[in-house]
């Protein structure tokens, strides 16, 4: 009756003792607080007991009704019926024959009033049980017990939803000025640093240079009160096989492109490994989340307590949009800011989110700090 039904009622019994049941058949039908249910024989017999009338409560689980499964089917019914048909048909293939030649409208007749045993079938339709589909292969269940970090995952972010006024804003973002740049100076850029240039730089200095624009986005409530900073700790979201573990960029406001690279792709092999220390993971003023690597299009990430706020990042998506009055292909990704609304007004966050798409889509902005 489903995890949730602990009781039915008896609505109607569709058989009653004494009664001859096929395996499958509809013996009862059962009414819980949800739906009605039809109950069918596991065994072909017939019915020598009903162990509840209608309207009677019945714990999930309990018997409904006794099958003697020694008794076959009675055969007499049939043999009686077979003669009571045979005449009926017999009766109008005579009169046919000798008022053919002089009533043949009246045939004609006949056949009109014939749609009549078509009804009986629709009454037999609706009670017909649905045959039982066949299921190939083994239905398992596996219990595993959640690990410790799971485990921390689950109690840090539904306390976040707990505490956190959270809300979502959205931007798109044109990904084409930054690709360009990519691609013209990565090779220069691998053979002079010794690690590649990826699109997260892009993004941890983006966010720094919008929580310099934007204090209060840098801040955080403890208690009554909001306390304010003035460096830029940025946390990167890194997928392991146990689960997300946020390691923290720290005085990104004092890095190049170069070093946040080497970080990420520090802590990015340490994560893989396992062999991260608490303290890579301790603090951080902001989250970025990287979910286009996976190819999510958009998201709502939710707030890294004791944070303000998190930046969702999408794939990148050739869409068409409008330049100069015509339609064209750019690579746009969807960025999503989720922010804590008891802090942040909306103003605010709008205001944080389009700094940090204006400086990815023109990373020069950065440099005339605009």
């Amino acid at each position: 009756m489903g995890e949730s039904i602990t009781e039915g009622a008896i609505q109607s019994w569709v058989k009653k003792p004494g009664d001859y049941v096929d395996m499958d058949e509809v013996v009862v039908v059962i009414e819980s607080d949800k739906l009605s249910q039809e109950i069918r024989s596991p065994q072909a017999g017939v019915i020598t007991e009903c162990l509840a009338g209608e309207g009677d409560e019945i714990p999930v689980g309990a018997d409904l009704f006794i099958v003697d499964t020694s008794q076959s089917k009675p055969a007499e019914a049939p043999s009686k019926e077979a003669p009571k048909e045979a005449p009926k048909e017999e009766a109008p293939k005579e009169a046919p024959k000798e008022e053919a030649p002089k009533e043949e409208p009246k045939k004609a007749e006949k056949p009109k009033e014939q749609p009549k045993p078509q009804e009986k079938p629709k009454e037999k339709a609706p009670p017909a049980p649905p045959k039982p589909v066949a299921v190939s292969g083994q239905r398992e269940e596996k219990r595993e017990k959640m690990n410790r970090m799971r485990k921390r995952i689950a109690e840090r972010l539904k306390s976040a939803q707990n505490t956190y006024a959270m809300l979502t804003t959205f931007q798109e973002c044109d990904m084409s000025r930054a690709i360009e740049l990519r691609n013209a100076y990565k090779d220069e850029f691998q053979k002079k640093h010794g690690v590649k240039l990826g699109f997260m730089s892009f993004f941890v200095k983006a966010a720094t240079h919008a929580l310099q624009q934007i204090p209060v986005a840098n801040a955080v409530i403890d208690g009554e009160e909001i306390i304010y900073r003035n460096f830029a700790d940025i946390s990167v979201a890194v997928a392991t096989p146990k689960g997300l573990v946020v390691p923290v960029l720290r005085d990104c406001h004092l890095k190049s492109y170069a070093d946040i690279e080497k970080e990420i792709a520090y802590f990015g092999h340490q994560a893989k490994e396992g062999t991260l220390a608490l303290e890579d993971m301790t603090g951080g003023n902001f989250t970025i989340s990287n979910g286009g690597v996976y190819g999510s299009m958009m998201g709502t990430p939710i707030i890294n307590p004791p944070q303000s706020a998190i930046l969702g990042m999408h794939n990148i998506e050739n869409r068409p949009v409008v330049r100069e009055d015509k339609i064209v292909a750019r690579p746009m990704m969807y960025l999503a800011l989720t922010y804590d609304h008891r802090l942040l007004d909306g103003k605010d966050a709008v205001t944080f989110l389009r700094t940090i798409k204006l400086s990815v889509e023109e990373p020069s902005r950065m440099l005339l700090e605009l």
